[in-house]
This record gives structure tokens, C-alpha cells and sequence, in this order.
């Protein structure tokens, strides 16, 4: 292989902006292994984020412009993937079962952000990824609902930390595993800090490669908490279109910056609403606040969610789209929102505190 068809080809890795996701998802250090004999071009790459579904449209898009280098005549393109620990707010160490926590958070409630949190879950998680569901909304828990496991309350081997209720593929914790549906929690701001600590503390999770954390809305004492205590290596925010929703939102967003956990991306939910008897498209909450706002705060806009019934419906009958319709419009959106800020997050520094020697003074 000649050098010039080396650089051609690092020039393609280097240059390549993923129309689907938005970012240059192939660093330098994805390419792992390339030769070229007797015209065929063997590639092997390693992404930073779980690909099992998405590898097979990666591998097209490359093959057909490495297939326009002169002397390939044929390209055999090799993916794989590894997901590691990404830096966490300063003065913070990560969880050792959890490489990447992520919290889905929003503004002001009602709009859509569980019903966001539980899909992106899920398609995270068919991704090939070990996935945990965090409930942190201690006022409101509605995932165990979400999921259809709302009856069944998590194990304790050792009478002290709870085993994560698994289900669906994913690893899931709630206050509401904890309490009836319809037991109030009337907690002052301390006490729902602490049990959101505890559930973080005394859950065992199990090797996962995401946690998503489903926060409360709002930015109050549980999210301070959050943010103090619990290693976070990125936020993603859910919103409306419509003014007031965004008006709270930049408060999340000013507020995950002055504590430092980036902000992965926003999503639009609701964005629009398409009438099933006559196709009518309906702006009901406003068009393009989402992208505005990604556009003032530098962020990717990762999605948007139609306003559809199928989505309540499906949520209701603890069966989310990604369980219910994974391979419809509204799944495969969800799918793209889950590899938006799986690829945005495998780009951002990496957490090697755990490579650090430990200290001690006598």
C-alpha cells in the first residue's frame, strides 16, 4: 500500500461527518488494522459506542467512498465496538459497575421526559449494550408503571443493598418498586436528596455500559444532589416546542454547565401532531424552538417525536414503542436518538481515574 493511498484513506476516516448521527464518529484511534492486496481493502474499526444494529448502514456508507480510491476494487470494512468510562464532574470517582451514567432531564414536567428516558432505554439496550433505568423522579416514579412491572419489588441477598428488577433486557430501580402506587411521597427536599443517594448507593448493578437516569423535573434539590454526588458523564434534555417549555429549559441547561456535566443534546417531543384521518400535520406546541435552542446553547438537536397516541397508549399498557413497535416511524426515531447521544458521548474524554494508583500516606 502506498502512502498516498494511506492518507487517502485516513482522509475519508478523518473527514467522515455520519449524515444519520451528525458527528464525526471515526477518530483516529478507531482504525485498528488496514491493508490492501491485490486491490481488495481490508478495514477493521472500533467505534466508541455499541452498534449492533447500526454497523450494517456504516459499513455501506464507507465501502462506497473507499471504492473510489483508485486500485480498490473491493472493500471489505470489519466493525467493532468498546465502551469505556467517560470523565464525570471533578472530584468524583465512577461507579465500578457503571462505565457511563446519562440523565434524561427536563425543564418543567409534562413534557414527555420518563416516556423519553424508558425508549431511550430500550434502545440503547438493543444496541448491544448492558443498560441500567434509573427512576430518580422520587415524587412521581412512573417507569415500574412504564414497564409493566409495577407489582413486583426488588431482592436484597444480603439484607442490605437491593438486586436491580430486571426486565426487557435492562436493569431498572424505582422508588416506586418501594411504595404502593398510591402511597404519597410527602418528603421535604433532604429526604428525597437522601433516598435518590440510597438508590444510587445500595443498588447493586451489574457491569452495565449506561445507566439512564429518569431525574425529576426541574432544578432543585435533587438535581443539586445529582449533581454533587453522583458521577454523571453527560445530560440529555427533554423539551416542547413551545416558548414557556424552553424558557425552563435553558435553566437546566445553565444548570448542568455551571456543575459541569455536558449537555449531550437536546429532544424535541411532541413536536408536532399528524391527524390518522386525514394526514393533516399539526404544529400544536410550536415549530423549531428545539432547534433554536440547540443552535444558542452549541448542541446537537438529537431528535424529534411527533405528538401521536400510540406513544401515551403503549407507555399506559407498560409496552414503550421500543417493546411495542420497535420497527416503526416513531421506533425508529427513538433509535436515532439513542445513536445520536450514544456517538456524541464516545467523542467526549474518557475517565482514567480508575488507572490511577492509589496513595497512601503512613
Amino acid at each position: 500500500m502506498t502512502a498516498t493511498t494511506q492518507e487517502q484513506i485516513k482522509g475519508i476516516l478523518a473527514g467522515y461527518c455520519d449524515p444519520a448521527l451528525g458527528v464525526e464518529i471515526l477518530p483516529a484511534t478507531a482504525l485498528k488494522q488496514m491493508t490492501l492486496e491485490a486491490g481488495v481493502l481490508s478495514l477493521e474499526l472500533c467505534l466508541g459506542f455499541p452498534a449492533q444494529h447500526y454497523q450494517d448502514l456504516l459499513r455501506q456508507q464507507l465501502q462506497q467512498r473507499f471504492s473510489a480510491i483508485p486500485g480498490v476494487n473491493q472493500v471489505d470494512v470489519k466493525i467493532t465496538w468498546e465502551v469505556v468510562s467517560h470523565a464525570v464532574q471533578r472530584g468524583l470517582k465512577g461507579l465500578s459497575q457503571v462505565k457511563n451514567i446519562i440523565a434524561v432531564a427536563a425543564g418543567k414536567g409534562g413534557v414527555g421526559k420518563s416516556t423519553t428516558a424508558v425508549n431511550l432505554a430500550l434502545a440503547i439496550a438493543a444496541e448491544g449494550a448492558k443498560v441500567g433505568l434509573l427512576d430518580a423522579d422520587i415524587y412521581g416514579p412512573n417507569q415500574p408503571h412504564m414497564l409493566g412491572v409495577a407489582q413486583r419489588r426488588p431482592e436484597s441477598l444480603d439484607g442490605q443493598r437491593l438486586q436491580p428488577v430486571e426486565c426487557h433486557g435492562i436493569q431498572t430501580m424505582s422508588i416506586g418498586y418501594l411504595v404502593t402506587e398510591k402511597a404519597p411521597m410527602v418528603w421535604r427536599g433532604p429526604m428525597a436528596s437522601g433516598a435518590l443517594q440510597q438508590l444510587f448507593q445500595d443498588t447493586l448493578w451489574q457491569d452495565l455500559d449506561y445507566l439512564i437516569v429518569d431525574m425529576p423535573p426541574g432544578t432543585g434539590d435533587i438535581q443539586l444532589t445529582l449533581a454533587q454526588k453522583v458521577p454523571v458523564s453527560g445530560a440529555v434534555i427533554v423539551t416542547t416546542p413551545q416558548d414557556i417549555a424552553l424558557l425552563d429549559v435553558k435553566k437546566a441547561i445553565n444548570m448542568f454547565n455551571k456543575v459541569a456535566i455536558p449537555t449531550l443534546g437536546v429532544v424535541e417531543n411532541m413536536a408536532a401532531f399528524h391527524c390518522e384521518a386525514c394526514g393533516h400535520v399539526t404544529e400544536v406546541f410550536g415549530e423549531g424552538g428545539a432547534q433554536a435552542l440547540a443552535e444558542e446553547f452549541h448542541i446537537g438537536l438529537l431528535g424529534r417525536v411527533p405528538l401521536h397516541r400510540a406513544i401515551r397508549e403503549a407507555c399506559d399498557k407498560g409496552l414503550p414503542t421500543m417493546l411495542s413497535a420497535p420497527e416503526s416511524e416513531i421506533g425508529q426515531r427513538y433509535k436515532e436518538i439513542a445513536r445520536r447521544v450514544l456517538a456524541t458521548l464516545s467523542l467526549r474524554a474518557r475517565d482514567y481515574s480508575s488507572k490511577f494508583p492509589n496513595i497512601v500516606i503512613k
